[in-house]
Order: C-alpha cells, then sequence, then structure tokens
C-alpha cells in the first residue's frame, strides 16, 4: 500500500516500525478510528476482536453443544476449557491487514460478516477469558505486528500484546454515546437500552477476566470520543504518530 501524503504534499515514512495501540471498550469508534489512522500514514491495521470472534465461531462451528454454556459469559473450565483450547489451537484464523479490506478466513472461508452475529457476539467473552485462548491469539497478533508500521486495536494490545507500542491511545466514551453507535452499526437503533445493557455485560466480563483483563496502560492516554468527531479522533492521532519516535 502506498504511503499517503500528509497536508504538506509529502509521504509519511512508514519504514519507521511504529505500532499505534488502540485499547477500549466496544462502541468508542476503535475500529472506524484506526482504519482511517491506518489509511492517513499508510500503515497496515489489525482488528484483534475479530480474531478472538473466529476462534470463537470455529468453537461453536465445531461443538455447537458448548454454545449455551459459552453464552453464560465466563470462562469454561475442565474438559470444556479443553475443548475450547484444542478446537482454537487446531484452528486456521488469517487477518487481512489492509485498512480497505479487513477481512477475516476460517480455515480459507471469509467470515467477515459470520463472526458479527449476535451468537458468536454472546459467546466471545467466555471463549476470551481462557488463558490457552489468549496465549495462541496473542502470539499470532505479535506475529503481524512486527512485520512493521501498524495501527492494533483492541482491549490488551498496550497492556499485553505490544507494550511498547510508541503510541498508546485508550478511546472511551459516555455510555449513552457508545449504546447509540453500537446499535447503529448493528442496524439496530430503536434498540439502544437493549443494546447498553449488552454491552455493560461485555465490559464487565472483559474488566474482571483474571487473564488481560481490559484496563488503561500506564503510559496511555485516555481519549473520550463522546463529542468528537470521527475525523477529529483520528487526526489527534495521527498528529501523536507523526510525534513519535521510530522504534529503537
Amino acid at each position: 500500500m502506498d504511503p499517503m501524503p500528509d497536508a504538506s504534499g509529502a509521504p509519511d515514512p512508514i519504514d519507521r516500525p511504529v505500532v499505534i495501540a488502540l485499547d477500549g471498550p466496544s462502541g468508542t469508534g476503535k475500529s472506524t478510528v484506526a482504519r482511517g489512522v491506518a489509511r492517513v500514514l499508510g500503515y497496515r491495521y489489525l482488528d484483534t476482536g475479530a480474531m478472538y470472534r473466529a476462534a470463537t465461531l470455529a468453537v461453536l462451528n465445531e461443538a455447537p453443544d458448548l454454545a449455551t454454556t459459552l453464552e453464560l459469559g465466563s470462562a469454561p473450565i475442565g474438559p470444556v476449557r479443553e475443548r475450547v483450547t484444542a478446537i482454537v489451537a487446531s484452528a486456521k484464523i488469517d487477518m487481512g491487514t489492509s485498512p480497505d479490506e479487513a477481512w477475516t478466513r476460517l480455515g480459507g472461508d471469509d467470515v467477515s460478516t459470520a463472526i458479527r452475529t449476535p451468537q458468536v457476539t454472546k459467546a466471545v467473552s467466555a471463549v476470551s477469558a481462557v488463558s490457552e485462548v489468549r496465549s495462541v491469539l496473542v502470539a499470532a497478533q505479535r506475529a503481524v505486528i512486527e512485520r512493521g508500521p501498524i495501527v492494533v486495536e483492541g482491549r490488551d494490545i498496550a497492556t499485553v500484546v505490544w507494550p511498547a507500542a510508541q503510541v498508546q491511545v485508550y478511546l472511551t466514551a459516555s455510555a449513552d454515546a457508545r449504546a447509540a453507535r453500537r446499535a447503529g452499526e448493528l442496524g439496530r437503533p430503536a434498540d439502544v437500552a437493549a443494546v447498553q445493557n449488552d454491552l455493560v455485560q461485555r465490559d464487565t466480563h472483559d474488566s474482571t477476566r483474571a487473564d488481560s483483563p481490559l484496563s488503561v496502560a500506564a503510559g496511555a492516554v485516555t481519549l473520550d470520543t463522546s463529542d468528537l468527531s470521527v475525523d477529529e479522533v483520528i487526526q489527534r492521532l495521527v498528529d501523536m504518530a507523526r510525534k513519535a519516535p521510530a522504534h529503537e
């Protein structure tokens, strides 16, 4: 992908392995912002949440009998945990890293739409809470990140996956703003209250899990996007990235 020119007409240098870590809960605009920043800077893009969704879809496909158990949100234990881990470890998950075509494939099939179904959404917190699953996927994420300039979005990028990221931002927003945005993304604008309840449950599971809980990294900049436009948030991150030192 060719570097995009900045306001002066000069291309941004992409030979610096700068990593932009963008963390935060759902509904804060992470995906839209991350892709926008990647486009402006000519960086690659990685949605780690999509990887966990793909892993969850793999589990539901291989073991549909576990759906009800996983929908409870808590990390599975015993044989269920071992079964989930085995399925994820053997799953072939591939991610597109172009911000203009960020596809997700499972076993060679494009599952970019399938991983966004309500069933996957209900089960992803439980699958993501399994330490062994996180170990498998974090290793895969690091293998992608280490290849050069990239914008990475998720919930534990700056705290666990890549603490050395030169730009670390934690996006947040008011509960009302997050619910309205998420409802719009899901095509359920009239069901904001239900979406907000789902977000609260997901936040609780993600922030209280034993392994890699959702939290703000010590050196991260917290940015409230409630009253900011997408373009304003993108510009702030781009400015931060242009001032970031190259990785030593």
